[in-house]
């Protein structure tokens, strides 16, 4: 959820998070005591069930994890997201403390508010990447094992944005890396994020393997979002071509491809998931 101390941060604006949902969205309304939905909860896409994100107008929404209260949602404040974005389950309940009001979006309804408000994908990857390095530096300190599991792997770019993205941004993005080479350090000031185009892609956190990413997949990313150093290391798992898209280019694609903006959400969503379970 974007509660309250994320719409705090100057990441988070909420007229620009209001015209997006109003763009797509109806209100509606749910009265106090209401469940508006459930912890493990799944949303089941091809039987036009999938998860929804939504956008409190009025009210109270309280969320809870495993019947423990873990948040309280005010007007203006967006929740339900990562589960919408990536259609994983549910990571708590949300009940309504009071009647209330909403402006919810499914996964079409919400591609095409980004076509219409695409700094709102700018803004909620920003959120979204700030809350998974508050996690990360948790993890850190408390000296708990940084992976016991791998992070969630969304799914890879469709063909026709790949053959989009390499049209467009030309061969001399094109890079290529023998087995072992190190692509990024962590730690490093992030110039550049990628996208597999042939090999594998190792991601260590701390050393340890969080993640490999293939053919259609994306890395990098974060850094080019907030500028800030590299979270994680990648080291080519295999001989690798990949795509190198720069942070003018990504801004540029961001705003110009919803396609492109949604797979991203996703691959962020699925990173600040995995470190939310930890």
């Amino acid at each position: 959820m974007i509660g309250e101390r994320s719409s705090a941060t100057s990441s988070y604006n909420t007229s620009i998070a209001m015209e997006f949902f109003r763009s797509a969205g109806k209100p509606r309304a749910f009265a106090k005591g209401k469940k508006i939905f459930s912890e493990n909860q799944r949303g089941i896409p091809f039987l036009m069930m999938p998860n929804r994100m939504y956008l409190l107008l009025d009210g109270e929404v309280g969320i809870f994890a495993r019947d423990r209260p873990v948040g309280t949602i005010r007007p203006g404040q967006i929740f339900g997201e990562m589960a919408s974005i990536d259609q994983g389950p549910r990571t708590g309940t949300a009940l309504a403390r009071s009647a209330c009001r909403v402006i919810s979006l499914d996964d079409r309804q919400m591609r095409i508010a980004l076509g219409r408000y695409p700094e709102f994908a700018l803004m909620l990857l920003s959120v979204m990447i700030g809350r998974l390095r508050e996690s990360v530096g948790r993890l850190a300190i408390s000296d708990a094992p940084v992976a016991r599991t791998k992070w969630m792997q969304p799914a890879p770019l469709r063909k026709d944005l790949i053959a989009d993205l390499a049209r467009v941004l030309g061969s001399e993005a094109h890079l290529a890396y023998q087995t072992g080479d190190t692509i990024v350090r962590e730690g490093q000031v992030g110039v550049l994020m990628y996208l597999v185009l042939k090999g594998k892609v190792a991601i260590r956190l701390g050393g340890k393997l969080v993640e490999t990413v293939g053919p259609g997949g994306i890395f990098g990313e974060m850094a080019l979002v907030d500028r800030t150093p590299r979270l994680a290391s990648a080291v080519a798992e295999s001989d690798c071509r990949l795509l190198a898209i720069n942070r003018a280019a990504f801004l540029n694609l961001v705003r110009h491809s919803r396609r492109f903006a949604a797979s991203l959400l996703a691959a962020v969503s699925a990173r600040a998931r995995y470190a939310a379970s930890r």
